[in-house]
C-alpha cells in the first residue's frame, strides 16, 4: 500500500511510504535537507513500520517541536491506520 503524507512544521513538503503487512517496502521525502531525508529513508526501508515509529517519534529539530524523523513517524502510524 502506497500512502502520501503532508508533514507540518518541516521542510519536508510531501512524504510517501509503500507499506506490506507492516513493513517498510519505500520512502520517498520530497523538499527538505537532501542528505538525510534519503538517509532516514534508507534506513527505514526493511524495517517494521511500528519499530521505525518508535524510534523516532519526538524527535526535536530546531526547538520546532517536530523533525523530518518525527513526521516520518506519524506518516507511518496514519499508514498502518489505513493499511
Amino acid at each position: 500500500m502506497v500512502y502520501n503524507y503532508t508533514p507540518r512544521g518541516v521542510c519536508s513538503r510531501l512524504i510517501t511510504v509503500e507499506l506490506n503487512n507492516g513493513v517498510v517496502e519505500s520512502v520517498k521525502f520530497t523538499g527538505g535537507c537532501n542528505g538525510n531525508t534519503q538517509g532516514l529513508a534508507k534506513l527505514a526501508v526493511g524495517m517494521n513500520a511500528e519499530d521505525v515509529i518508535e524510534r523516532l517519534e519526538d524527535i526535536n529539530c530546531g526547538g520546532r517541536g517536530t523533525s523530518c524523523p518525527d513526521q516520518l513517524a506519524k506518516a507511518l502510524r496514519e499508514a498502518l491506520e489505513n493499511e
